[in-house]
């Protein structure tokens, strides 16, 4: 098996050390790949070769990638995706605000699906989908009173960035967030409907779903946040999106603005910075702020931090005892969610699931 096992501390470590610069950038493509472990291994093989890291999922339907590769190695690493008839051409999408540190790792998974949809992909034609929109046509389009902006991302994601006055489902997964937009809007399906999310692969799926289920007039922002954060401000326009784009690495966030819209999960003060509790039998992804990290220790309640503090024996034994269920967090839905005020509220928590 072509993988990296290193300890990752002393990946972070080798990568903090590194006397040059990474470029990080995502990319995908809806393709037909034959045979995906072998598609898979290739890639492993030259990427590797490169010293690139990131995270990548490669399946039948096609290829989704986020990564992070050496400055001095990314011009020919980008003739060998040309080389590559699967992924000749393709666009590339770089980050916007990026340290380089995004990955310290390279790891290429073979999965059922590049994105997790809950679709049976024979009930649809994925070929049909919505209308590309560069990012000024979506900013004009956006600003039109009988427009739906509808955000297909997840609520932890619309929680510290969205567009101004976008429909931001309650969903934990992108397979719900398809589930509420279909519901939500069954008696609006002649609206004019614009779609977003991160880098657009969502929207993909997203948009050929609603014209299956009869949506008639639907568009979608081309390569997604991302690709509208550079256009515009390139253009020298006043961003429609607000606050912080969410992405799926070390970063975990990006700001588009300069606008912080969100608020901490356990005082309620303004904060933007996405954590994962300290106790990695909780291991919950919230928002936290500075003095709320020093109180608790980067944990999400008093008693993960009170658990984070027993040996490692003891932790693991209390994880299989109680199915990683701790009481007494304040935050009260299974990944994330706002945040309930009250002090009082004691809820049940499970693990945060990144993707």
């Amino acid at each position: 098996m072509l993988e990296n096992r290193v300890n990752k501390i002393i990946l972070k470590e080798r990568l903090a050390n590194e006397p040059f610069t990474r470029k990080t950038l995502s990319f995908y493509r809806y393709a037909n790949i034959e045979n995906p472990k072998e598609f898979r291994d290739k890639l492993y093989g030259e990427w590797s070769a490169l010293d690139c890291f990131g995270r990548i999922y490669v399946a039948r339907e096609g290829i989704n990638a986020q990564m992070n590769v050496p400055e001095h190695n990314l011009e020919n690493f980008l003739k060998q995706l040309n080389f590559i008839p699967e992924l000749a051409d393709v666009p590339i999408k770089y980050a916007l605000v990026d340290n380089g540190k995004s990955f310290y790792k390279l790891t290429i998974k073979v999965r059922p699906k590049i994105v997790a949809d809950g679709l049976n992909n024979d009930t649809y034609d994925l070929s049909k989908v919505g209308k590309h929109l560069s990012a000024l046509e979506f900013h004009e389009l956006a600003g039109e009173p009988e427009t739906l902006v509808i955000d297909m991302r997840n609520h932890y994601e619309s929680e510290i960035g969205r567009f101004q006055n976008a429909v931001c489902p309650d969903a934990d997964t992108f397979r719900d967030a398809i589930q509420i937009v279909i519901r939500d809007f069954e008696q609006e399906k002649d609206k004019k409907i614009l779609l977003y999310c991160t880098g657009g692969i969502r929207c993909e799926k997203a948009s050929s779903f609603l014209l299956h289920n009869g949506f008639k007039d639907v568009s979608q922002l081309y390569s997604g946040i991302i690709e509208y954060a550079q256009q515009i401000k390139h253009l020298g326009l006043t961003s429609k999106f607000i606050g912080k784009n969410f992405v799926f690495d070390e970063r975990l966030g990006e700001t588009i603005d300069g606008q912080l819209i969100s608020h901490c999960h356990q005082c309620g003060k303004p904060a933007d910075t996405h954590v994962n509790c300290a106790n990695d039998n909780c291991h919950l992804l919230f928002l936290q702020c500075s003095e709320c990290a020093a109180e608790y220790e980067n944990c999400c309640s008093a008693e993960c931090r009170e658990i984070n503090k027993l040996p490692l024996e003891a932790r693991q034994e209390l994880r299989l005892a109680n199915h990683r269920k701790y009481a007494g967090s304040k935050i009260y839905k299974s990944k994330l969610s706002p945040f309930l005020m009250s002090k009082n509220i004691q809820a049940e928590q499970t693990t945060a699931i990144h993707g």
